[in-house]
């Protein structure tokens, strides 16, 4: 059983609506096909699969903490409910966080990004999906890059047209 990071977009006035009324959430989900396997058609969500805690590690240096903004993928916003999605409730960040997110997601070096990555530690720190010293290699570091410039340019989308920000893990 894997756990997979999701990113939603959401307009200001849904996220009230789901912070008012989270049961809501299902549906919205439902709708978009977040929840399928195959959600690539809908631009308002972005699926990490596997890679969401080790880019959360090489944004923060730590498995859950971290400063915000850089921590918004393990930490931080608001609860959507109580309902788990897995591995806890929805977390919302309003339009104005996810453009503080995108602008220190902006800041972020590739290069210095790639610096940070450390297999030893992050199997130290249990790491999801854990055993990164056993497979280290180009392919599996392309592959966190390639999902690190993914969710800049989905935030960057969501900050230009004032939207909010979901994030759950299933």
């Amino acid at each position: 059983m894997s756990i997979n990071g999701n990113f939603r977009r959401v307009s200001a006035d849904q996220l009230r609506a789901l912070l008012a009324s989270p049961e809501q959430l299902n549906d919205l989900l439902d709708d978009s096909e977040v929840l399928d396997d195959d959600a690539s058609s809908n631009a308002e969500y972005l699926p990490m699969e596997k890679n969401w805690q080790a880019l959360h590690f090489l944004l923060t240096g730590t498995a859950w903490e971290g400063s915000p903004p850089l921590n918004f993928i393990g930490a931080g916003g608001q609860p959507v409910g109580d309902e788990s999605f897995g591995y806890g409730p929805a977390r919302a960040f309003t339009p104005e966080q996810v453009k503080e997110i995108s602008r220190a997601l902006g800041s972020v070096d590739g290069e210095a990004l790639r610096r940070r990555f450390n297999a030893r530690k992050m199997d130290e720190l249990e790491i999801y999906p854990q055993g990164w010293s056993d497979h280290a290699d180009e392919e599996s570091l392309e592959s966190l890059f390639e999902d690190f410039d993914a969710l800049q340019r989905f935030l960057r989308e969501g900050a230009e047209q004032g939207q909010a920000l979901l994030v759950f893990l299933n």
